[in-house]
């Protein structure tokens, strides 16, 4: 008989992890003013808050923290880093930073100015945060199959050619760069295809425009391509990921997804021009050329995780569990972002509390009453994370409300993923006695999803 999947890796250390009452939860939810963000990680049964730095590293990742070389100026750690980044992304020009924020508060202070439109599929919170505050505009050119999340399509996180084209026809002089998200986590995870990112260099080409790439999961991205997009198959991830960023002029990069370690970025690029204004805001944003905000061992632990992610069985087995994850949801008849993506389940809170208007959020509710239910934190992923209009001040309800479960790489067992599919069953099976959302009752003016205070309506 054929020989069924396992783990590429076993397991030689655990964390002990606390149960706790629907009492305690819902007292605990109270005080975090019915905000996941303000739980206390020791009041969380099963964290999928996100999967940005929660990840466990390997031995050869913890074997490279005890070589990390940490001289301010010059250390060795940055050079292995440097050689690692230029091997898998071709691009010869690096500047680490503590994580993928920093690299676009450097990359953009450099860049983006006042009344700059900036393209691009489903910019993520932080990015689009870093454009706005500037009092640019994040422009939305995201293919339109995105929002119908029970459509089968395999690259749901491509960029429309036809709105990218329209937008640098209308914005040409304003258009500092288009910027790719790979994989494209507000759509879901979704991944863009091969062909995608060819059809946008060549549109940038034609308005003599520059592509910047989001990176923080762009070995999943290449793991789709190889295993959904014709005729990758019989190319390794790491061939891939050479003929992505072939089609790129740089990128920014949030470590802690793909590189595998628990706090750390960089900016990489082709561009000496690029690399020379970033590099005046990195040293008084973020420290020395050659540290820019990471410690030497986590750099060293960067170039291993980099190193190892790039590779097929590692990327498999973090994806199976998501695919897993979601074949239970399958079974419950959950709806969420389909195809599942690599890094979350995407559940579709307006198909699950329909009796909650969407001024209510939705998804905020239903990642309220998850918590409640099992200890399971989730994020929204929706109309609270939108943010208000800069212009209007009015509520962004035009995009998808989800309520985002990530898997923290090489963390919990399937065993967690079911507990995680029971009880969204739970709260799914009860979701028609759940007829009330929540409403702010303090925000921030910008990226309010992390600090908003809410409460019940009644």
């Amino acid at each position: 008989m054929e020989l069924p999947f396992a783990e590429s890796w076993k397991i030689k250390m655990v964390e002990p992890i606390r149960k706790s009452t629907r009492a305690e939860r819902e007292q605990w939810i109270k005080e975090a003013n019915y905000n996941v963000f303000q739980l206390k990680a020791d009041q969380v049964y099963i964290d999928g808050l996100t999967d940005s730095g929660t990840g466990a590293m390997s031995d050869r990742q913890w074997a490279a923290l005890m070589m990390g070389d940490e001289s301010y100026a010059g250390a060795r750690s940055f050079y292995e880093l440097k050689d690692t980044i230029t091997r898998i992304t071709g691009f010869e020009y690096v500047i680490p930073t503590h994580q993928g924020r920093a690299a676009e508060n450097v990359l953009f202070s450099a860049l983006v100015k006042e009344g700059d439109v900036v393209p691009g599929n489903s910019h993520f919170d932080t990015t689009k945060g870093h454009i706005e505050s500037r009092r640019a505009m994040a422009l939305d050119c995201t293919v339109d199959e995105a929002k119908n999340t029970q459509l089968e399509v395999p690259f749901k996180g491509n960029v429309d050619p036809k709105k990218l084209e329209k937008a640098l026809e209308e914005y040409h002089d304003k258009v500092p760069f288009i910027i790719v998200t790979i994989t494209n986590n507000t759509a879901g995870g979704q991944p863009v295809s091969m062909q995608n990112l060819r059809e946008v260099r060549a549109i940038a080409d034609k308005y003599n425009k520059r592509v910047l790439f989001d990176s923080a999961r762009f070995a999943e991205n290449a793991y789709f391509i190889k295993t959904r997009e014709e005729g990758y198959a019989d190319k390794t991830i790491k061939e891939i990921c050479r003929e992505m960023f072939a089609l790129a002029d740089g990128m920014t990069m949030s470590a802690k997804k793909d590189g595998l370690v628990n706090m750390g970025g960089f900016i990489a690029t082709r561009w000496e021009d690029w690399y020379e204004a970033a590099k005046k805001f990195c040293i008084p944003f973020e420290g020395y050329l050659t540290y820019g905000g990471m410690n030497g061992r986590d750099m060293a632990a960067l170039a291993v995780g980099l190193d190892e992610n790039t590779e097929f069985d590692n990327l498999d087995t973090r994806i199976r569990q998501v695919q897993y994850l979601a074949s239970l949801l399958d079974e419950y008849g959950i709806p969420y972002q389909r195809p599942v993506g690599g890094h979350a389940i995407f559940v579709d809170a307006s198909k699950v509390l329909t009796k909650i208007p969407k001024e209510e959020f939705p998804a905020q509710t239903l990642t309220i009453e998850l918590y409640k239910e099992a200890g399971i934190r989730g994020c929204e992923i929706g109309y609270i994370l939108a943010d208000r209009d800069p212009i209007t001040r009015e509520n962004r309800f035009g995009g998808n409300d989800f309520v985002r479960i990530c898997v923290a790489r090489r963390v919990y067992t399937d065993n967690h993923m079911k507990v995680i599919a029971a009880a969204l069953k739970n709260v799914y099976d009860r979701r028609d006695e759940i007829t009330h959302g929540v409403e702010i009752v303090w925000e921030a003016p910008l990226m309010r999803h992390f600090t908003v205070k809410l409460k019940p309506i009644e």
